[in-house]
């Protein structure tokens, strides 16, 4: 299966959350089990060799590779979540994001400066949360930090966040 085959299932909702945005819905992606293996496929072949030892999944659709991810190339999983859900001591960065502003959350304990981190998430838009992400990720002085999407939307210009030191990559892109 292809990653065009794959883009093709992405469902395309207009007006979600709100007027104006074309919400890219993995849920259909998720759902065909042959996908699901190929995205992890070749999430896995490019990450694998590279030293990661913790895998930091968004909330809440980085929760659904980044898993996988870490189980197959022998790391950790890290969530990084909404304030609130995490239930011991937690280090947070509010943030603005392309509807509205918004808090992350990690555990204090959760990454050390051994650590060579992959941080994932399904779709990058304005690149407002993952920037928010890599910041929370640096406080820990970790040894490396990438950063890993499934789509990218290139008009966006999200991309241009990140710190130029930090390999991102997007799998599709619209």
């Amino acid at each position: 299966m292809s990653l065009e085959e794959i883009k093709a299932k992405i469902r395309t909702v207009p007006d979600f959350p709100i007027k104006g945005i074309l919400f890219r819905d993995f849920t259909t992606v998720f759902q065909d089990a042959n996908c699901l293996s190929e995205l992890e496929k070749i999430l896995v072949n490019r990450y694998q060799n590279l030293g990661i030892t913790k895998v930091v999944g968004i909330e809440s659709r980085g929760f659904i590779m980044a898993p996988a991810i870490a189980t197959e190339i022998g790391a950790g999983f890290v969530p990084i979540r909404k304030k609130g859900k995490l239930p011991a001591e937690t280090i947070e960065l509010a943030y603005g994001k392309e509807y509205g502003q918004d808090i992350i959350q990690i555990h204090k304990d959760a990454l050390s400066k051994d650590d060579v981190v992959l941080l994932h998430d399904d779709l990058l838009a304005t690149g407002g949360t993952m920037k928010a992400a890599q910041d929370l990720v640096k406080k820990f002085g970790v040894k490396k930090i990438y950063i890993n999407f499934l789509v990218e939307l290139d008009d966006l210009k999200g991309r241009a966040l990140f710190d130029p030191d930090i390999d991102v990559e997007a799998l599709m892109h619209y």
